[in-house]
């Protein structure tokens, strides 16, 4: 497999261990391999940097070897944006109540925001004159609604508790309770330390030591030991 990911097999058990390049590890996307995968799975990346990767693909004359690498979303790049705008309510109290303040703009489609951004709003500071950046804190799926918070710190994007579902674990049992491991809750984020507070079948509840920034319900949360990929499954709310 060409992704940047190990694997290594001890006491009858294979893991699924992170990249030796920490920028290009790949074991987020991974996390739902099972032993018997594992067990046949190759990771030829896996110990090498992309730079490495790059001057091996030169000495061996491939074109491909100076190509840039590619970032965007493929929901993006294949699916044209709708002309069609609709109204864009300003505040989000989530945990008060249900959404207030003006509308200030127009959105083209609830499925092109993620929460957390903030480029392509087309909304600038606010009205009070802090000038302080929009963020999407919510998708109201029902009414259409793309609800909106000013400042990067504001506690609608925080959360520290998750509740996630259809949880795989890669060695085929759960982690301990309540010890302390990491996890992700999106593509490239730093580890958090957290531990797993409630098992219910296949569903369960993630704690956070730190405050978590634009946790996405439907995103995968993954779970660490160290370089070791647990497994993990998807956010159901936060």
């Amino acid at each position: 497999m060409g992704h940047y990911a190990q694997v290594r097999e001890q006491d009858g058990l294979f893991q699924l261990l992170k990249a030796a390049d920490a920028s290009k590890d790949q074991s987020y996307f991974l996390h739902r391999l099972n032993q018997a995968q594992l067990s046949k799975a190759m990771f030829p990346l896996g110990k090498l940097l992309k730079s490495e990767v790059r001057e091996i693909a030169q000495r061996n004359h491939l074109s491909t070897h100076a190509k840039k690498d590619s970032t965007g979303h493929l929901l993006h790049r294949r699916t044209p944006v709708p002309r069609i705008p609709q109204p864009l309510p300003a505040h989000h109290s989530r945990r008060d109540g249900p959404p207030e303040g003006d509308v200030l703009g127009q959105h083209v489609g609830l499925s092109f925001y993620t929460i957390g951004q903030r480029q392509g709003l087309g909304i600038g500071g606010g009205k009070d004159g802090s000038g302080e950046p929009w963020f999407v804190a919510d998708k109201d799926m029902i009414g259409n609604r793309l609800i909106v918070v000013q400042g990067h710190d504001h506690p609608d994007l925080l959360t520290r508790h998750l509740e996630a579902l259809d949880m795989h674990w890669i060695s085929g049992h759960a982690p301990e309770l309540k010890r302390n491991y990491a996890a992700k809750t999106r593509y490239r984020q730093t580890d958090a330390t957290c531990r797993i507070t409630a098992l219910s079948g296949s569903n369960a509840s993630v704690t956070f030591d730190e405050a978590q920034w634009a946790v996405t319900p439907g995103q995968s949360v993954v779970v660490y030991d160290g370089e070791i990929c647990l497994g993990g499954g998807i956010i159901e709310n936060r």
